[in-house]
């Protein structure tokens, strides 16, 4: 059931933003792997939950509510950094540019891993692990149910293990994560 805080929409408004701005910020980072694209993307998901406060403010969860709102943002991006990549990429193919192969390198770190996992296995991991969310929470978060939560997070981390190494993956910690969230901000907090 959801608390109201106090007869005015605005003020309560203002308390939840003060409150979770800088969480739904690092969600979203975490999420698309770019700092500024994270702060638009909370921005965008408060602007909008602000035109829909009566409605939030009576849910069940509105904290799971704004974390869907930046999981649906996010995706929309990336499906779109996607796409624009592929008109890049179609464009350039027919230009005569020789590359001796691509330049991968020798180790990667857990931002480029996650940023190599589809959306919705990158997202359990992260509200999982970096946000040391309930498997419930995380499910209501992003709009899904508690056993593909599992196996998301699950196969999610399989890859991270296969990506990273397994020494490294099972090293992974929830301060590891946080850390590689501070770390796609500009440096640790």
């Amino acid at each position: 059931m959801a608390t109201v805080m106090d007869d005015d929409p605005s003020v309560e408004f203002h308390a939840f933003f003060e409150r979770h701005h800088a969480e739904l910020a690092r969600f979203a980072r975490l999420l698309t792997g770019e700092t500024e694209a994270g702060d638009d993307l909370a921005a965008d998901a408060l602007l909008a939950l602000w035109h829909r406060w009566d409605r939030v403010r009576a849910t069940a969860h509105p904290v799971a509510y704004a974390r869907g709102v930046v999981a649906h943002l996010a995706r929309s991006r990336l499906r779109g950094t996607i796409r624009e990549r592929r008109r890049v990429a179609l464009f350039w193919a027919g230009r005569s540019h020789h590359t001796d192969g691509p330049d991968v390198p020798a180790v990667l770190d857990l931002q480029d891993a996650l940023r190599a996992l589809p959306f919705r296995k990158r997202a359990c991991v992260v509200l999982r692990h970096a946000f040391d969310l309930s498997e419930k929470d995380t499910a209501l978060a992003l709009g899904i149910s508690v056993g593909t939560v599992k196996s998301q997070t699950s196969k999610g981390m399989a890859e991270l293990k296969r990506l990273l190494g397994e020494d490294r993956a099972t090293a992974l910690t929830p301060t590891r994560m946080r850390t590689a969230g501070a770390m796609a901000e500009g440096g640790p907090r």
